[in-house]
């Protein structure tokens, strides 16, 4: 019964596929006259007819798709063509695996999902401080701040929605401070039992390019040791103690990767690191037994993003060679192919506003990068309009007019 419904009166279905029907019919009438007559006064006369029926089909097929559409998308009609074009377009990109976590990880994720829709993030799970920390500690779930950003990144479900779970709220005795987004991914994840479940759903909601998953379900824990031989655990506190870091460690540490990572890592065409706080964002995710061992083994091209600028407590005077090394040294080679660089100047009002907070740009030792194995790509990918950080547009255009060069030299 329910299909017949259909055929109600006022659904604006029912006259469409009468018209669709009788112009069906008269193809095939037209079709059988130009087989039977042998005239050709008579042949013209059928591929009128056949001529009129398309018309009305095209007519009968159009109304019927409309109606349809002003039901589902009554806003956005206009748009159907082009979302259809993109998503298809949007379909044969390359698959691209970025590995990182924090604010630098989703700028470079809304910039590639205009380029590509085969986007895996593997996001670290380590944050322990702000609106996650405190969901982690009350209600024993894994941190989604992160995971948070880079859905929103990658998020094609509109402005609003965007801002809704990035909505932050400033009073209330339980609620100030969190993030809506946390929130209702924490919430997701009691509900159905699985924090990538939660993840799952939370990416349907925001409607996103892609897809973005845990690097591993573990509840983990960073550890830092420094030069002067003191420790520190926790990814909030790390970057307090005023000393160079010389090991990151992670607990627990036969945490494995989760299932979807590891997939994606190994059918990618491409890898990329970064960017991101290089011992609290990118360093977490490297760390978990398999991870890059699994990077090494994969056949994709692998980048690292650089800073444009050092951050104060964890690469305080670090050269772009320098945070390659100290990623080498936990890993070992074969987990980078190319650094890209920022090589445009940084204005000096903004020079003296980061100098305020033990920050500077990041310098290019081109000599240094290439011993250490790396190929550099050096360009403008700084934006500088209110802040300093990477442009997400020009970034994702270096890599993949990269993946592309790398593609037609490999021909």
């Amino acid at each position: 019964m329910r299909k017949l419904k259909w055929l109600y009166p006022g659904m604006f279905v029912k006259r469409w596929i009468i018209l669709t029907t009788i112009g069906i019919g008269l193809i095939a009438m037209g079709f059988a006259m130009v087989i039977s007559e042998t005239t050709l006064e008579n042949r013209t006369f059928a591929s009128t007819i056949i001529l009129i029926g398309g018309l009305i089909v095209i007519t009968g097929v159009s109304r019927i798709v409309k109606s349809f559409v002003t039901v589902f998308l009554p806003e956005r009609q206009d748009e159907l063509v082009d979302k259809v074009y993109q998503r298809r377009i949007l379909e044969k990109g390359p698959r691209i695996v970025t590995i990182g976590g924090g604010t630098g990880l989703s700028t470079l994720l809304h910039g590639l999902k205009e380029y590509s829709s085969n986007i895996t993030a593997v996001v670290t799970v380590a944050d322990d401080g702000g609106s996650s920390g405190r969901l982690r500690a009350e209600l024993n779930v894994l941190p989604p701040g992160d995971i948070r950003n880079c859905l929103v990144g990658l998020a094609d479900a509109g402005p609003l929605m965007e801002k809704l779970f990035q909505f932050r709220f400033d009073d209330g005795s339980g609620l100030k401070g969190h993030n809506f987004g946390n929130l209702f991914i924490t919430a997701m994840s009691k509900v159905t039992g699985d924090f990538e479940q939660a993840v799952k759903a939370s990416s349907k909601v925001l409607a996103i390019r892609g897809s973005v998953v845990p690097a591993t379900l573990t509840k983990v824990v960073l550890k830092a040791r420094y030069k002067d031989g003191t420790e520190t655990t926790g990814e909030s506190e790390i970057p307090k103690k005023e000393s160079p870091i010389e090991r990151m460690y992670i607990k627990p540490e036969d945490c494995r990767p989760t299932a979807a990572s590891l997939e994606a890592i190994k059918k990618a065409h491409a890898i990329v690191l970064g960017p991101g706080s290089l011992y609290t964002s990118v360093m977490p995710n490297l760390l978990i037994e398999g991870m890059y061992a699994a990077i090494k083994q994969s056949k994709a091209v692998k980048i690292y993003v650089c800073n444009v600028m050092t951050q104060a407590g964890e690469t305080d005077g670090y050269s772009a060679s320098e945070h390659v090394k100290a990623i080498l040294e936990h890993t070992g080679a074969g987990v980078m192919d190319y650094c890209i660089v920022n090589n445009s100047k940084i204005p000096p009002d903004l020079l003296e506003k980061y100098k305020e907070k033990k920050a500077y740009p990041v310098s290019v030792n081109a000599q240094k990068l290439r011993s250490l194995g790396c190929e550099i790509v050096e360009a403008n990918i700084a934006d500088t309009s209110d802040f300093v950080r990477h442009d997400s547009n020009k970034l994702a255009k270096i890599i993949i007019d990269l993946l592309s060069t790398i593609k037609k030299q490999n021909l």
